[in-house]
């Protein structure tokens, strides 16, 4: 039976870092950053940053039916996404399941001072994991959007 471990947490929590770590133990990691980076380029520069919630509506079609593939294949899957709603990690979850496959949510949890010194250190250097600069005011957005995994069977990592 495969393993699914969905990531979730805000920008900068440690999500990509961890789920390389994963990859290194075996699991196929699926992560919506790296794919936009390779499709589509870099956002407002190869492509206006209007199109970018289109675009990555078609990114996640296209890796959820590679889930679904990599599933039946029994393949472990890590999927370096943000999981930041509810609805969102719920609906995962059922198909996932209804796949035929475990599940294991991990919650990244970092204050927001914490998040900020991260990000503010990977804003010098964008690449397909960090496509774009996070600023202060994006953060606060996330951070105040951000449905905090509860009862969700998630398993909490504690960021310093």
């Amino acid at each position: 039976m495969s393993k699914v471990i969905m990531m979730c947490g805000i920008c900068g929590a440690g999500k990509t870092t961890y789920a390389k770590v994963k990859e290194q133990e075996g699991y196929i990691r699926l992560s919506i950053d790296e794919e936009m980076w390779k499709v589509y380029g870099k956002k407002g520069i190869d492509y206006p940053e209007e199109q970018y919630e289109e675009l990555s509506g078609h990114v996640e079609r296209a890796l959820r039916e590679r889930l679904l593939s990599l599933i039946k294949q029994g393949k472990d899957v890590v999927i370096d996404f943000s999981f930041w709603n509810r609805e969102n990690r719920k609906i995962y979850k059922e198909l996932i399941q209804n796949a035929g496959a475990e599940t294991e949510l991990i919650y990244m949890k970092a204050e927001k001072e914490t998040l900020q010194k991260r990000l503010h250190k990977r804003n010098q250097i964008l690449n397909a994991n960090s496509p774009f600069v996070i600023t202060d005011e994006i953060l606060e957005h996330h951070y105040n959007v951000f449905q905090e995994p509860c009862g969700e069977g998630e398993n909490v990592i504690l960021q310093k």
